[in-house]
């Protein structure tokens, strides 16, 4: 084949597997769930299949903790979240309201004229309202992405079901999948792939511990000082670090918002509060980041947010588990094509003489 056959092979598979995901996206959720566990705790397996532990037994305890620890995050902490945040949401306009009086309040001559300049055409309501109807809408779109299959039968049966299948055959399907690749390319592929393997590993492995670790951090310490909802909005902010700087900036504006609704005028309370988002900030960066996601994963974090939020509007929850793996192979190969055509004669140009 060609470079230009292949390129068009490729790209009409990519277009069939894109269809296949959007057709298919409200029943993919317990399979595509059970994948990305199933990856994850694979090294763990093979970990135990290397001290002499049979893969199945293996297999069947990790998704034995896999549920056990679901069990217990569902009898435990979903219900003080559920409470927390129907709290939250209730409390929300007060807030603002407040948030607004005492801006208001301030003799602040140049936030008075940003005021008076959005009186005219879009006050600070219309932007609250239109961020809540563009929140609204992607939470929609997430719904309706997988509302087929989010049920008690689907979390609890399907999902341990293909975990434990995956993970007993990853190796035979790995064997099956380079069988299949041409001889001519195995070399290149095999390159490749584990390129991409290194890099959705390294992101997702490492992020998952600085999204835990962070988690953990601003809620025991947001709850410590007293703050409403602390413990809400630190697992929030630790949830959402999963997408590089968003989940530290959320959680930054919201604490802040609700420190200064709650403490105002007490300065000291609202700067404890800033300070441990600014804490985390420079461990999130200087420790967790380099330590355990590190530099060379290969997802720069505007190509990442851009990717989730992508593919979570197209192709609902399901498609926010597949975007770093899509991202991520995207990045690789794309780099591949540009190494390519920097080495070939279209960059290069044709040697003379």
């Amino acid at each position: 084949m060609t470079f230009r056959q292949q390129l068009m092979f490729w790209l009409a598979a990519f277009i069939v597997f894109a269809f296949l995901l959007w057709l298919l996206s409200e029943i993919l959720l317990p399979f595509v769930a059970g994948a990305a566990l199933a990856y994850l705790l694979n090294p763990l397996t093979n970990r135990l299949e290397r001290i002499g532990v049979n893969r199945t037994l293996a297999a069947l305890l990790m998704v034995g903790v896999m549920v056990v620890a679901f069990i217990v995050l569902a009898l435990l902490i979903v219900p003080v979240m559920a409470e927390q945040l129907s709290a939250l949401i209730s409390n929300i306009p007060g807030y603002v309201t407040r948030l607004q009086r005492l801006l208001a309040e301030q003799n602040l001559p140049w936030l008075r004229r940003l005021i008076d300049a959005g009186q005219g055409s879009e006050t600070m309501n219309d932007l609250l309202s239109q961020g809540a109807v563009w929140l609204a809408a992607f939470l929609r779109s997430l719904w309706s992405g997988g509302k087929a299959l989010i049920s008690i039968f689907s979390l609890l049966i399907v999902t341990p079901v293909v975990v434990f299948y995956l993970i007993c055959d990853w190796p035979r399907i790995i064997a099956t999948v380079q069988q299949w690749i041409p001889l001519a390319h195995r070399e290149t592929v095999n390159e490749l792939a584990r390129e991409i393997d290194s890099a959705i590993a390294g992101f997702l492995r490492g992020q998952t511990g600085v999204c835990l670790i962070l988690g953990a951090f601003y809620a025991v310490s947001l709850s410590l000082v007293g703050l409403n909802f602390g413990l809400l909005i630190g697992l929030i902010s630790g949830v959402i670090t999963f997408i590089p700087y968003v989940g530290s900036m959320t959680g930054l504006v919201l604490s802040v918002g609700v420190a200064i609704a709650q403490f105002w005028p007490d300065w000291t309370m609202i700067l404890l509060v800033l300070g441990i988002f600014l804490v985390g900030q420079f461990v999130e960066g200087n420790i967790l980041e380099p330590k355990l996601v590190g530099e060379s994963i290969g997802l720069h974090p505007v190509w990442l947010m851009f990717a989730m939020f992508a593919f979570g509007y197209l192709f609902g929850f399901v498609g926010l588990l597949v975007a770093v793996p899509l991202a991520a192979a995207i990045g690789v190969l794309t780099r591949f094509a540009l190494r390519r055509y920097l080495a070939s004669s279209l960059y290069i140009g044709e040697k003379t003489g």
